[in-house]
């Protein structure tokens, strides 16, 4: 009996594999040609062609970008600020960036990096701020989360109450130190947040390529990487609307404000914020795309070994994001307010996420085989001799929408990163066997041990992950 139960999940599961990856390179294809088309908007002259009564005018915006560092090498830094001061469609006074450092990294590091940046970038923007989150508050644990409140709660306050700016006018985006910004991100921005009639209750997520050192971290890192990119630009487009905001993303500052900024005694912070939000404001919010792709650094490392040890902690950081499952069920049940058909979905995407996140792999690799391998009797049945057999051929099949998604990729890749010469690009093509390899070390099995540890009662530190510029 428990030979073809199994069997049976099995079947059930590669069929709902198959339908997954065929949706994220159909959702793919639409966001590669979203993406064009948004590059090629002007949405100064776009928002001036369809502004209506209602909206906010373009001049009235701001937008507060938070950089969250520690001990981040400046060349790193400089790669986003430089990003910043090349937007596009838009006046970059309208920009207030805050260099959120904390001050553990030492007095040294830290006047040495503030001393680059405001002889460099003074006068450029509206406003450059430097904010620096003392350790070892009450109730805090170190990461990005804390540090991002610590700088929000600094700008609020010698800002926003001092010169008293209108907060229902300012957007806040939060990033990582690694990211490249669209040069048309903040105009696009300013135009869907001016338009929107429930700005206040958006988060707004551009999808994330891991672009800006993709030639020369290692194959498994650049295999998993190019899978990941374009299934976050499919995510962005989930046809269900059960989008998370995640890394670097964009909201209302009046949004962030009301539910008191960032927790501060948890690690991964993206998705939680929207979870305060969505509680915090009866479970109306909702996350919005933005077509224009930002670039970021895959983790590397100063070898070989230490990159891929970079990119497995950093998943292991990632993956503890499960915190957020019983986060998600404690809140739904003290907060009857929100109907069920609003937290169940999400409750459901949690689960699944982080179910699928560790066991997957062995799922599609392992299970097909073991029923007839541990019981050589099911073996000799209909369903048993076939199972292998079927599994194959679902298999097989998902290799056409992972040539779609390779494709997308390379053909979103900027110029300069894309792979040069003919040893090169032959390399990157006898890289794909190793994705069974580069999946297992680099995505499961870091999220099986974060899930463990988490299940064991055991704690987990947050790690920076090393980036070079």
């Amino acid at each position: 009996m428990v030979p073809q139960v199994v069997a049976y999940f099995m079947i059930a599961f590669l069929v709902y594999w198959m339908y997954r990856s065929f949706k994220s390179a159909l959702l793919a294809v639409l966001g590669y040609y979203k993406i064009r088309a948004a590059e090629k908007t002007n949405w100064r002259k776009k928002f001036a062609r369809d502004y209506k009564k209602g909206w906010l005018k373009w001049k009235e915006v701001g937008h507060v970008i938070i950089i969250a560092s520690y001990k981040e090498p400046i060349l790193v830094i400089e790669e986003l600020v430089e990003s910043l001061a090349k937007q596009k469609q838009i006046d970059l006074k309208s920009l207030s960036v805050i260099l959120a450092q904390e001050k553990r990294a030492g007095e040294e590091n830290n006047r040495k990096t503030e001393a680059y940046f405001k002889k460099k970038y003074e006068g450029i923007f509206g406003r450059l701020m430097f904010t620096e989150h003392p350790p070892d508050l009450p109730g805090e644990i170190k990461g990005k989360a804390s540090n991002e409140t610590w700088a929000a709660k600094e700008f609020t306050k010698e800002v926003i109450k001092k010169i008293g700016l209108d907060m229902k006018k300012l957007t806040l985006t939060t990033t990582d130190v690694d990211t490249v910004f669209h040069p048309l991100y903040f105009a696009a921005l300013t135009y869907h947040f001016c338009r929107d009639e429930d700005r206040y209750i958006r988060f707004w997520q551009a999808p994330l390529l891991w672009h800006t050192n993709i030639r020369r971290v290692p194959a498994p890192i650049r295999v998993v990487g190019v899978m990941g990119n374009m299934m976050h630009v499919g995510d962005v487009q989930e046809p269900d609307g059960l989008i998370f905001n995640y890394s670097c993303y964009s909201s209302s500052y009046r949004l962030i404000d009301s539910v008191g900024y960032w927790d501060t005694n948890i690690i991964p912070e993206d998705w939680h914020i929207f979870l305060q939000t969505f509680f915090g404001t009866g479970g109306q919010v909702e996350v919005k795309a933005l077509f224009l792709p930002n670039r970021v650094g895959a983790p590397d490392g100063e070898s070989y070994v230490a990159a891929l040890k970079n990119r497995y902690s950093q998943t292991v950081r990632h993956a503890w994001g499960a915190t957020d499952i019983s986060y998600m069920i404690e809140n739904s049940i003290e907060h009857k307010e929100i109907p069920w058909l609003r937290k169940l979905p999400r409750i459901y995407r949690l689960f699944k996420t982080h179910l699928i996140w560790s066991s997957n792999w062995f799922i599609l690799t392992l299970g097909a085989s073991l029923p007839v391998t541990l019981n050589r009797e099911f073996f000799q049945t209909t369903i048993g001799f076939n199972l292998p057999r079927f599994s194959q051929t679902i298999l097989t099949i998902c290799l056409l929408p992972l040539f779609v998604l390779i494709v997308l990729d390379w053909k979103l890749r900027p110029e300069e990163v894309r792979p040069k010469g003919i040893k090169e690009i032959f390399f990157n093509i006898v890289q794909w066997p190793l994705m069974p390899l580069a999946t297992l070390f680099m995505a499961a099995l870091p999220g099986l041990d974060s899930h463990t540890k988490l299940m064991m009662g055991k704690r987990i530190d947050y790690v920076t992950t090393k980036k070079k510029a």
